[in-house]
């Protein structure tokens, strides 16, 4: 019986595997593959423990160290999502997860009271022996934003597993996804439109105007096809960027070297006609480790807040030094009206902007502090951003140095 059940686990945990490979392979994300992974071992392992016949259906949950319980214990330890084991509707074991979801008291209680969500009480009611439990999601357990895919599993002593799966960050990142594409859409769509108003208007003989007029026409269709320009490469950049992010830049970058070709850009545009870079950079600062295209978008990014945020003749101040042994601080400072506070955490969400109009009209996307915080987080650094309404905006970014260059400098 015991090389049955040996050969029925390892047949079956290959299986898992197995699957997971195929997600892998379907372009599942590695963290999601991860976790069915995981799950699904965990799973194999409590669906054969009533196989081993190693505890008595008839008596109670042995004290820890006598057979059987030990191994239970164990399996339910191991694994990280919250597990509960019942017997006529109360709690015999949980493991630490599902204790600190749902407090030290669940043990022996009626598992209605120990989960107590509406939804759980109706769906544990149900019995599922025979046919599979697709599971129900819980909203709100725990906490208010939470969310719990509870799955019950009959085994065939009577007991039952309850298995609780924490969705909370994947609907987080499916809700991210929808409005990301909702927001895209909408970004292509106002330009796209006017571009095909003006195009409507421009082959009308009648409703075309004079020469004048048709210009007029052709410079704002321009400037629409631009700025669609801008926001198709913006994706494109974040898109790569992300697609980097598991693999660390390790060239030596000397970012004082780019501090001045930003400078040189800003001197050249119009924009930064009436702008003053005041830089300092403080002698024996190491180069960093990273990928040198990715840092001239950070500081072009930025430095580019900065010119369109700050006040008009004001200046910006740019700040590089050492932060400790293995890191180097760059600050980007301006003089601008500021951010409110609640404002701030939110600020590198993609499409996210404080004044939409504004932001539209300067040709912001609405994605470069979302760049930037994906390239700091590529290059394994820390991104800082701290605002005083009606005194300015302060960007900080620390990023690790170059392998070798503390000991050459």
């Amino acid at each position: 019986m015991k090389a049955i059940d040996s050969a029925w686990t390892v047949a079956a945990i290959v299986i898992v595997g197995i699957a997971a490979l195929v997600g892998i392979a379907l372009g599942a994300s590695f963290e999601a593959t991860l976790v069915f992974l995981l799950g699904g071992v965990g799973a194999v392992l409590l669906a054969i423990y009533p196989l081993s016949n190693v505890h008595d259906a008839s008596r109670p949950v042995n004290p820890p160290g006598q057979d059987g319980t030990g191994t239970m214990t164990a399996v339910l330890e191991a694994l990280t999502d919250p597990v509960l084991l019942v017997r006529d509707g109360r709690v015999l074991n949980a493991n630490n997860a599902a204790i600190a979801l749902l407090g030290k008291h669940i043990a022996g209680e009626d598992i209605r009271t120990a989960i107590r969500h509406p939804a759980a009480a109706e769906h544990l009611a149900r019995s599922f022996r025979g046919g599979t439990d697709r599971g129900i999601e819980l909203v709100g357990l725990g906490a208010r934003e939470q969310r719990w895919l509870m799955h019950v599993a009959e085994m065939s002593d009577g007991r039952r597993l309850v298995h609780l799966v924490d969705r909370s960050l994947a609907h987080a990142a499916e809700r991210m996804r929808v409005d990301f594409v909702a927001n895209a859409s909408h970004e292509l769509r106002t330009p796209l439109a006017a571009i095909l108003g003006f195009i409507e208007t421009l082959g009308d003989p009648e409703a075309g105007g004079d020469e004048g007029t048709r210009n007029r026409f052709l410079d704002v269709m321009m400037k629409e096809a631009r700025r669609m320009q801008t926001l198709v490469d913006d994706l494109i950049s974040l898109s790569r960027i992300e697609a980097e992010k598991h693999r660390a830049p390790d060239d030596a970058v000397d970012l004082a070297s780019l501090i001045g070709d930003v400078n040189r850009v800003v001197k050249d545009s119009p924009d930064g006609e009436d702008r003053d870079l005041l830089i300092v950079i403080d002698e024996g600062v190491p180069p960093v480790a990273g990928d040198r295209a990715q840092l001239s978008q950070l500081l072009h990014n930025i430095v580019g807040n900065a010119i369109k945020y700050g006040r008009s003749g004001t200046p910006i101040r740019i700040a590089m030094t050492r932060n400790g042994d293995s890191m180097v601080r760059l600050s980007v400072e301006d003089e601008g009206e500021g951010i409110s506070a609640e404002h701030l955490p939110r600020l590198t969400e993609r499409f996210y902007r404080v004044d939409s109009g504004r932001s539209r009209a300067m040709g912001g996307t609405g994605l470069g502090l979302s760049i930037v915080k994906h390239i700091v987080e590529r290059h394994r650094g820390r991104l800082d951003i701290a605002s005083i309404q009606g005194k300015g905006t302060t960007v900080t970014v620390n990023l690790p140095t170059a392998p070798g260059a503390l000991s050459s400098n």
